[in-house]
């Protein structure tokens, strides 16, 4: 598939790489040369310097003959006259990065009117990612399938659980919960796991759930279930803004510490049930005085990946509940990964899950499309939703007598809006929806989990 993107910033460089990875013919537009030139040189393809919403640059880089235009450049407008002059131009499918607030209302108007095929708000994503763990604290990640249904819980095995030294096969017996344990990381390796499996404590496991069924498993294996009740966030950006507005809607009391006075009285103007600070929220007197040790939640929304590393460690170290930490540079993730953060959030990946779940529905229009996709353990694996057509090859035929491929696991049926976890006896029937996990990167359609 010929795509191009338009802004070399952070987005546009992880959408060219993971792009690229998966071998699409990839063209990036921007101003700057030296941009330009590095993606260039990083990755397999190709590089234009100029205006991305000019319709000269726009031919020169082929516009004509591509399938997708994606514009993520930083600013809004630009990013959407880029669509509009390339769905005249090339008549291709677009997708704008659209993150002032003041358009939040208008987006299914901006993406009707302008025939884009996607609207993306990088802030309003993580957001709704950090509402989603402050809401199950006890979860290090919540991805979500079959529109809210049924959820795919990461967390750790604390020191003393009862899932110490447990067979997969023994946990459904002994627990009587409805959960299936998909992926294991132990010792910096990633595990589809079958049913003989031993879990140990420090073992970061994901579990399949139907959203009814979550809160009882985590009472069972003695694991809080229940809301924070209170949340600190340092740092008033566009996250902060989307986040508090999700927090107070449940009952969450929020409070805000933010350098920028005119930034703070925005806040208080558009957020008049929040606790809005002026201050320096790298301040440990600050902190103090301001509650940390008292508070349950903790998010760290500050432009400095390092400052926000330190708050949250501090917050830890403080018996915070619940620790969140914003990172937009992965340069040293592998530094970050042996911390005790907690929860990582990293928007740009957010933006490109839902980008690239796009591009490989786009890949198969006649197939049974991507409907979800999120890369799950630090992108080692994918968890993905596939409607179930008439062309899929193991149709109504049961589990156990299908041959699916090594490190391929049906994680979930969404039949009809019943979650089932499936056994050998179940089957896969046209208008279902399933959730595969799988350590094969490229999944584009159901029919390749088989052999």
């Amino acid at each position: 598939m010929k795509i191009i993107i338009v802004g070399c910033g952070k987005v546009g460089e992880t959408l060219a790489a993971v792009l690229s990875q998966e071998g699409n013919d990839i063209t990036i537009i921007d101003k700057r040369e030296t941009a330009v030139d590095n993606l260039c040189n990083q990755y397999d393809i190709m590089g234009y310097v100029g205006n991305g919403a000019s319709y000269s640059v726009q031919l020169e880089a082929d516009i004509k003959h591509t399938d997708l235009m994606i514009a993520v450049t930083g600013s809004d407008e630009l990013n959407l006259l880029c669509c509009l002059i390339s769905k005249m131009a090339g008549n291709c499918h677009t997708i704008a990065r659209v993150r002032n607030p003041e358009y939040g209302n208008e987006m299914s108007y901006i993406k009707e009117e302008l025939g884009l095929a996607m609207v993306i708000n990088q802030e309003l994503t993580a957001a709704s990612e950090i509402s989603r763990v402050l809401k199950f604290p006890s979860a290090i990640e919540i991805d979500t399938f079959a529109k809210g249904r049924a959820e795919l819980l990461r967390f750790r095995i604390p020191d003393n659980s009862i899932l110490h030294d447990m067979t997969l096969s023994d946990l459904h017996s002994k627990l009587k919960c409805n959960v299936l344990v998909c992926t294991v990381e132990r010792q910096g390796q990633a595990i589809i796991p079958k049913g003989d499996y031993t879990l140990m404590a420090g073992d970061v496991i994901s579990v399949v759930a139907a959203a009814r069924d979550e809160i009882a498993f985590f009472r069972k294996i003695g694991i809080p279930a229940n809301q924070v009740k209170s949340v600190m966030i340092v740092g008033g950006g566009d996250i902060a803004f989307y986040l508090a507005k999700i927090l107070l809607s449940v009952g969450i009391q929020v409070k805000i510490v933010e350098r920028r006075l005119e930034r703070c009285e925005e806040l208080s103007e558009l957020l008049s049930k929040a606790t809005i600070i002026r201050g320096d929220g790298s301040s440990r007197q600050l902190l103090e005085e301001e509650g940390i040790g008292q508070t349950e939640g903790f998010v760290a929304l500050t432009d400095f990946d390092e400052e926000n590393v330190f708050l949250s460690l501090y917050a830890k170290k403080r018996g915070v509940r619940k620790v969140v930490t914003k990172v937009n540079r992965l340069v040293f993730d592998e530094v970050i990964e042996n911390l005790d953060l907690d929860t990582v959030i990293y928007p740009r990946d957010l933006t490109a899950e839902y980008i690239l779940q796009y591009v490989r529905a786009m890949k198969n229009s006649i197939g049974s499309n991507v409907e979800t996709l999120h890369r799950i353990i630090d992108n080692k694996a994918e968890a993905l939703e596939f409607l179930i057509r008439d062309n899929f090859r193991g149709r109504d035929i049961p589990l156990q007598e299908l041959p699916i491929k090594p490190d391929v696991l049906v994680a979930c049926i969404n039949h009809k809006g019943q979650i089932i976890l499936p056994r050998g006896r179940d089957v896969m029937r046209q208008g279902d929806t399933v959730i595969i996990i799988t350590a094969k990167k490229g999944l584009n359609d159901i029919n390749d989990i088989l052999l």
